[in-house]
């Protein structure tokens, strides 16, 4: 009996009712794997979607296995738990509101394959207008919030810059290939990050177990949101503030982090005073955010909003829409 062929890449979706952005993101996988001279699987995980994702999701000709979770969890949980499914010895993690343009993947597994001590590598991401998102920084730090709040960082703490595969800190999550050896010698993702920050505690993860992490600008995808753009709710600021501070608190010391809420905070309070003046801009988010990163204990984020959803749900409510 001939043995199966080795998966040599896992496409790994997780989807939180997005089903329009999924089809879009199943069309540009299914798009890729057609180019592909080797073996794909694309496993979709479904974070209690009440809008139909599921169905889609199983209609697609490029799913070969849709997980139906029967309550809402955090980000770091499902990614983990699709590279503890996958049998790729390459994973390529995608959000539901990320689509790969035509060879991003093939570029990121040559870019990985090539490099036998990197343990990820990032895309680089676009807006749907092609405009170009930040996506590789350095770790975060007292001195990233200093060269931030010195306005530096574009120049200094940003990474995702030149045409050429290059090493850096830490990528973003949104199209992030991993190695599933390296993913499993470290424990895969920090469930304790809801969302938010756990791509940067799973690079700096990697970094200190000996493995580094690639940004490969040949590779695009569009990325169809963004923390930083238009109207953000309440509860997702504070998600991000909190985990924030999760990460400083794990990685560096309680000074540290108190350095860098205060650091961040002025950041965000000039940005505040210049939207009063500049189009476009919103100085009631970032006083939100100056708050949030003050005291980012204090409010409520998506985690609570995740359990409230699942409260719901076993209630017999079919969640909040």
């Amino acid at each position: 009996m001939q043995s199966p062929v080795p998966v040599e890449l896992s496409f790994c979706v997780v989807n939180t009712e997005q089903r329009g952005l999924l089809r879009y993101c199943l069309d540009a996988i299914a798009r890729e794997r057609s180019t592909m001279d080797f073996e794909t699987e694309v496993l979709v995980l479904d974070n209690a979607s009440q809008d139909g994702s599921v169905e889609i999701a199983s209609r697609h000709p490029a799913s070969t296995d849709v997980i139906a979770l029967p309550e809402r969890r955090g980000k770091g949980e499902n990614d983990s738990e699709l590279l503890r499914r996958a049998r790729g010895r390459f994973c390529l993690l995608l959000n539901e509101d990320s689509e790969l343009e035509p060879g991003a993947a093939v570029a990121m597994h040559a870019a990985l394959a090539a490099d036998a001590q990197a343990g990820a590598a990032g895309a680089m991401l676009v807006r749907p207008d092609g405009e170009q998102q930040p996506s590789a920084w350095r770790f975060p730090s007292p001195m990233t919030a200093l060269l931030t709040a010195l306005w530096l960082h574009h120049s200094l703490v940003e990474q995702s810059r030149g045409y050429r595969v290059r090493e850096v800190d830490w990528v973003q999550s949104a199209a992030m290939l991993v190695r599933r050896e390296a993913a499993e010698q470290i424990g895969y993702f920090d469930p304790d990050f809801f969302v938010y920050s756990d791509e940067v505690d799973f690079c700096r993860r990697l970094a200190d177990a000996g493995w580094h992490t690639l940004y490969v600008p040949e590779a695009r995808a569009v990325h169809h949101e963004q923390l930083t753009t238009g109207t953000v709710p309440s509860r997702r600021i504070v998600e991000f503030s909190r985990n924030r501070d999760r990460y400083m608190r794990k990685h560096h010391s309680a000074v540290a982090a108190w350095l860098v809420r205060w650091l961040t905070a002025w950041t965000y309070g000039w940005r505040a005073v210049a939207a009063l003046v500049l189009p476009g801009h919103s100085a009631k988010r970032y006083l939100k955010h100056v708050s949030a990163t003050l005291f980012p204990r204090r409010g409520e984020g998506l985690a609570e909003a995740a359990e409230e959803f699942n409260r719901q749900l076993k209630a017999g409510a079919g969640g909040p829409r």
